[in-house]
């Protein structure tokens, strides 16, 4: 019988060994699922490119704001592209702000495979082609979704920009994994750490944070904890909503309402 019973738990150790082992190598497909399709500008974008520092030629989509207007740099989450970003920046865009879709490596058809530093140096080019337009960090927010607020966060914390919206945030990428996945040690397993938990505190501009109360995919408790290490934050959850609020009519109202409020 205990002859037996061992080799039950050998073979479930066996198992076990394997599935975390699997996870492991398959996680850049989990994180970063990369959806290929290119889609065309939607109405009043144009297409660009943004030069990364290690020579990748990504694209990008870009409308310039209106005079007196300040500008948007926007992070998409992982499954997302330009032209849901498109959608998810409508209520800036109508109401004059400059909008600037960035598109990461390995994603929409562009070059490279996505990273964390990979998405940073992404973020870089998003800064310098703003630059390029004359728009200087001072005059820029930086807004990011889900994975997105990953980039946005180490943004505001390397290029002084005017104000920074975070939209269904995590502490970090290991915190995020261990909630998704308590069944397996997540938290050892992640490569990519996004430790939006250690930028947030020293930060000097203004920070919104947007969190849907049912979001199965980012815990609402990660974005409640992050505003918390904020000094300049302002917390808003959004009540019976999931994950992706990004596209909600009332998020993007309250987005806009907290700019004026900024005088922004």
């Amino acid at each position: 019988m205990r002859r037996w019973a061992s080799r039950i738990l050998g073979a479930l150790a066996l198992a076990y060994a394997a599935m975390v082992g699997g996870l492991y190598a398959v996680q850049d497909r989990l994180i970063y699922p990369a959806p290929q399709t290119r889609h065309a500008p939607a109405p009043g974008f144009a297409a660009e490119t943004l030069t990364t520092d290690d020579g990748l030629a990504l694209q990008a989509r870009w409308r310039a704001p209106t005079e007196g207007r300040q500008s948007i740099a926007f992070f998409h989450g992982n499954g997302g592209s330009l032209a849901l970003a498109a959608q998810e920046t409508q209520g800036f865009a109508a109401e004059g702000y400059g909008v600037l879709l960035v598109e990461y490596r390995g994603y929409g058809g562009n070059p490279g495979s996505p990273s964390e530093d990979g998405f940073y140096r992404d973020g870089r080019a998003a800064m310098a082609f703003l630059a390029k337009q004359g728009i200087v960090p001072a005059r820029t927010v930086i807004v990011g979704h889900s994975l997105g607020t990953g980039t946005a966060s180490q943004m505001a914390q390397e290029f002084a920009s005017t104000a920074l919206i975070l939209l269904a945030p995590f502490t970090s990428l290991p915190d995020a994994a261990a909630q998704a996945m308590p069944f397996v040690p997540a938290r050892w397993l992640v490569r990519g750490q996004f430790e939006n938990i250690a930028k947030v505190p020293g930060l000097e501009l203004p920070v919104l944070i947007l969190h849907g109360t049912a979001d199965r995919v980012v815990p609402f408790t990660l974005g409640e904890r992050l505003a918390k290490a904020a000094p300049r934050a302002t917390f808003r959850a959004v009540a019976g909503s999931g994950h992706n609020i990004s596209m909600e009519a009332q998020v993007q109202a309250a987005q806009l309402a907290w700019l004026a409020a900024q005088g922004l």
